[in-house]
């Protein structure tokens, strides 16, 4: 087992100039406090990624709240026994539920693969998004993918008109959309992110996928109350057309390509990599597959995603059959835990980067420290959430606690990739997020054959499973964690001397 400061301190602390690279000319003119971060092209590449995996997350978790107004409850005999205990708790507004919206006879068997059909598509182009990614840059292949999950989000009414099974094989095409943008943003980071920003830097652009939840999820509920639960799809669904033509126009693979970068930020990153990116692009498969800092991010990964996917399609279920919100209220509640998690997210990017630059924290002491607080607190809460009975504001209140704590491991696992592989730092999110992926594909469909007469002992049992696997993960990476890059991702360097 390694202990939590086990990694060398000269390597793990990832320096972002070398006295190496200073010796080589006027690159100690550009400290790193000297080097602009407003209106940066790295910053400004952040940004960009923010609104990008806001779209993702955006197309991805409206159905979640749609599906509950698209479903014909009356159709359904089974009672739902929850209400016995529970009184209901909609606040009536004196505005009339739209109610013009088509509604479909779909058992909760049904919906649960509806749900998690997005996943199977997902699953698909991950390691392939890595590879092609790495080979040939992450730009296009991130716009291409959300421009493709977009479009099939248009075409989703029309798949739901003509059946549950078109509604699938669309979820399904969504998947094979938005399973290439990790791994290409990722490569993109390899070029762009100085290891001592990576925390904050990749802390920012993906505290979208969270801003995305936290507005669509309210923002469908209300569409679904006032209008009509089509009109979430074609919303979302043209902003993410407009984004595309924003990131085609600006957005650029490394910064040796971008067009308005300055001198000095070029100098800055690219020196502060040298030591870091393999020119060796061969892939050591067996190296990786016998690598235990590897297999640590991808249980890390798999355990924190069964939590965050079971919540993220099923607490629009889970606040209207058990806490008895309407589609309007269960919207803002269910976006609240992900708002409180969007903060943390933003947030622990700084503190990480603060203990590894300022404090002298190792990588590896980091790494451990945030992501088994952002596993095992969740875990805690979620347990906690399924004892709280018809207490309203307590359910709601541990609910965001335990994704808000989530947010935490963003300066854990999600960026330890490119701490131990900098150059296949794409391929690697694309394998860890393969296996990720599977708990979006059973997880839902497990929980709904659980839950089939939504009683809230039945979903004690969801959210036992849930942090089970999460304990179980939060300590497989504290014991094999690494910090350091890996001998197998940098041999033509060392083989160099450099």
């Amino acid at each position: 087992m390694r202990s939590w400061g086990s990694d060398s301190e000269e390597e793990d602390r990832s320096p972002l100039l070398t006295d190496n690279d200073a010796a080589r000319g006027n690159i100690q003119n550009y400290p790193p406090d000297k080097v602009p971060i407003c209106c940066s092209a790295r910053y400004n590449l952040a940004a960009l990624a923010l609104l990008g995996f806001f779209m993702v997350y955006a197309l991805r978790v409206n159905l979640s709240v749609a599906l509950v107004d698209m479903i014909n409850s009356t159709s359904h005999q089974q009672e739902n026994r929850s209400a016995k205990v529970c009184p209901d708790h909609t606040a009536h507004t004196g505005v009339p539920h739209n109610s013009t919206g088509k509604k479909y006879n779909w058992d909760a068997d049904t919906q649960g693969w509806i749900l998690g059909s997005f996943f199977y598509g997902y699953i698909i182009t991950q390691i392939p998004g890595g590879y092609v990614a790495g080979k040939f840059g992450g730009k296009l292949l991130l716009g291409f993918g959300i421009l493709g999950t977009a479009v099939f989000t248009l075409l989703t009414p029309l798949a739901a008109d003509l059946g549950a099974g078109y509604l699938i094989a669309v979820r399904v095409l969504e998947g094979l959309g938005e399973g290439v943008t990790f791994p290409a943003m990722h490569t993109m980071w390899s070029s762009w992110a100085p290891p001592l920003e990576r925390s904050r830097l990749l802390s920012l652009s993906y505290a979208g996928a969270q801003l995305g939840t936290v507005v669509s999820l309210p923002l469908s509920g209300l569409i679904c109350y006032y209008l009509d639960w089509v009109y979430v799809f074609y919303i979302f669904g043209s902003l993410g057309v407009v984004w595309f033509i924003i990131w085609y126009l600006i957005a650029s693979d490394n910064p040796q390509t971008h067009r308005t970068i300055s001198d000095t930020e070029r100098e800055y990153i690219l020196s502060s990599l040298r030591n870091e990116l393999s020119k060796n692009k061969d892939i050591p498969v067996c190296a990786m597959l016998k690598s235990l800092p590897l297999w640590a991010i991808v249980v890390a990964h798999f355990s924190y995603n069964w939590t965050f996917y079971t919540l993220l399609t099923l607490l629009p279920t889970y606040m209207k059959e058990i806490l008895r919100f309407n589609a309007q209220e269960n919207g803002f509640l269910s976006a609240l835990p992900y708002l409180g998690c969007w903060l943390c997210m933003v947030i622990t990017g700084y503190i990480a980067d603060f203990m590894r630059e300022r404090l002298n924290f190792s990588t590896v002491a980091v790494r451990k420290t945030f992501n088994t607080l952002g596993m095992i607190g969740p875990a805690g809460f979620l347990l906690a959430a399924g004892y709280t009975g018809c207490n309203y504001t307590l359910a709601v209140v541990f609910l965001t606690l335990s994704t808000t704590l989530g947010g935490l491991s963003i300066a854990g696992y999600n960026i330890n990739h490119l701490d131990i592989a900098p150059s296949f730092a794409g391929l690697l999110i694309g394998i860890t997020n393969s296996f990720a992926t599977i708990p979006g594909m059973v997880g839902p469909v497990i929980a709904k054959s659980l839950t089939h007469d939504n009683t809230v002992e039945q979903w004690q049992i969801v959210f036992y499973i849930a942090a089970a696997i999460n304990l179980f993960g939060a300590l497989f990476f504290a014991a094999f964690a690494s910090g350091t890059i890996q001998d197998w991702a940098v041999r033509t360097n060392k083989a160099q001397g450099s």
